[in-house]
């Protein structure tokens, strides 16, 4: 008998439209992951943030990775024969004790019966809690519209249902109860719910019930969204080569990250006619050939400040410290994983790396590493099992980071607490898996400290190349300095690496 799929509502905040766009719930032992949010007000970007979120979701929808639909409205049930075949649906649900529901156009679409039935169920219950008195017709009448609104909507999807499909929803000032526990309803089914309360919110007491998670972005106003309409965005989509997990990875291409319009240019004291390019590795993860991308302005140099006092206990561990040999920091190996992404058929379209940062299966890699995936394999030296997962714990695109968690005890390495300023001329060592050779080991020398998109960088030498994205730069106390992050074209071992300073802010509550 086929075990009940089981929810797990607003496991991460989702304060923004374009959190919401990212965030991937996952299905992990029979759990999917969903969310429900309400974004309150206009902090006077919304309009565009949301037509920039229907571009890059219809992207995604033709490209097979997601389905997406923003709802300016319900539609009425005015039609009496419609109206009479979900009544009928309506009662075989009741004679089948509320177990099994079906309608011609939501079993097409491959939803089981029993996980409608439940959703129903749910649904139900909540709008019943709402009202002071809720009578069997009030039940049924409920019900058939939650049917046909479910129908409108599943009729257009392009493909067919099932649990992990990464399913999106909009709509825009939903203050109507049944309406609300609609979109409730919808979260049982596996989808993800935004409700963009721009001109006022729900009743207060449907917010009591504390189904949806709230963030006021500013304040009330009256601006209109318009119709979105699928067909209006004409996207080329690539098809990502065939092949399978155990074959050598695509070759990476270089693409700029949409949401940081991150610069791809660094001037390192050259002359003016001189540029160099700042690349991101594994950014589009699928196969074709460089293409060149314009330079653009210098970056700031500046050296990282002086970390905040340290305390006892940190002086005690520092004063045990000792610089290790080269053959104890490649050791440290182990604790460097192969990060494999893989798209919604499991083709395997790009690999990065990542560092173990928490006992409890936390990996730290590239937020550039970890989007675009629908789930992600992980490799670890000495242990032949590929861990699979999609539970993207936590990201940042600014600072490039991203936490993921698999089901298997880590043993963490340290990240630098800052006991003293790093230098130029300091030795590192860098560890990752360039172009899927697994924990390649590299040495070389900090030579710089540069500011990028307002980000403290570390410029070393230790040679990396695609796919060391996410892996550790090393201090010779075998202390994580920095994450490698990028490296620069037309130049020989000029590479950048996040800084332990947003590292150590970034993976709080991680390293338990």
């Amino acid at each position: 008998m086929e075990e009940i799929l089981k929810f797990r509502h607003n496991a991460i905040e989702i304060p923004s439209v374009r959190v919401f766009e990212q965030i991937k719930g996952g299905l992990h032992q029979n759990t999917r992951d969903v969310y429900f949010v309400r974004l309150l007000g206009d902090n006077g970007s919304l309009q565009q943030d949301v037509e920039q979120m229907d571009a890059r979701l219809s992207a995604a929808m033709k490209a097979g990775r997601c389905i997406y639909q923003r709802m300016s409205k319900l539609p009425a049930l005015t039609d009496k024969t419609e109206a009479d075949y979900y009544s009928g649906c309506y009662e075989k649900w009741k004679q089948n004790r509320e177990q099994i529901l079906k309608t011609e156009v939501s079993c097409c679409a491959g939803i089981f019966p029993e996980a409608l039935a439940r959703a129903c169920q749910t649904a139900v219950s909540v709008l019943a809690k709402s009202k002071s008195a809720f009578s069997e017709s009030m039940q049924k009448n409920f019900v058939v519209k939650l049917l046909y609104w479910l129908d409108c909507l599943l009729k257009d999807f392009p493909q067919n249902w099932h649990a992990d499909l990464n399913v999106k929803i909009v709509s825009h000032n939903i203050v109507q109860r049944q309406a609300y526990c609609f979109f409730y309803f919808l979260t049982w089914l596996g989808m993800d719910v935004l409700l963009i309360q721009s001109r006022q919110d729900i009743e207060e007491e449907m917010e009591q019930l504390k189904l949806s998670q709230s963030y006021r972005l500013g304040e009330w106003t009256e601006n209109e969204f318009p119709a979105y309409h699928y067909e209006n965005y004409e996207v080329k989509v690539q098809t990502a080569p065939k092949s399978s997990v155990s074959q050598v990875p695509p070759e990476p291409v270089r693409v700029t990250l949409p949401e940081r319009k991150r610069k791809n240019t660094v001037h390192a004291q050259q002359s003016e006619s001189a540029s160099v390019r700042v690349t991101l590795p594994e950014r589009n993860r699928r196969t074709a050939s460089y293409a060149q991308q314009p330079a653009v302005e210098p970056a700031r140099t500046r050296r990282p400040e002086q970390s905040h006092r340290i305390s006892e206990p940190r002086k005690a561990a520092a004063a045990e410290r000792r610089e290790k040999s080269y053959e104890e920091l490649a050791s440290l190996a182990s604790s460097v994983v192969l990060v494999g992404i893989h798209d919604n058929r499991g083709t395997l379209i790009g690999t990065g790396s990542g560092i173990m940062i928490g006992r409890k299966g936390y990996i730290l890699t590239n937020n550039h590493v970890a989007s675009g995936g629908c789930f992600y394999t992980v490799r670890i030296e000495e242990d032949d099992k590929v861990y699979e997962t999609e539970e993207v714990i936590k990201y940042n695109s600014v600072l490039d980071l991203a936490v993921l968690r698999i089901d298997r005890t880590l043993q963490p390495l340290p990240v630098y607490s800052g006991s003293q300023k790093l230098v130029r001329g300091q030795r590192v060592v860098a560890i990752g898996s360039p172009l899927g050779l697994f924990n390649s080991v590299s040495d070389g020398i900090i030579s710089g400290f540069r500011v990028i998109d307002d980000v403290d960088m570390i410029q070393f030498t230790a040679p990396i190349s695609h796919g060391s994205s996410g892996g550790a730069l090393l201090n010779l106390y075998g202390e994580v300095i920095g994450i490698s992050t990028a490296g620069i074209d037309e130049g020989q071992n000029i590479n950048l690496a996040v800084g332990y300073e947003g590292i150590n802010l970034f993976i709080q509550g991680f390293t338990g």
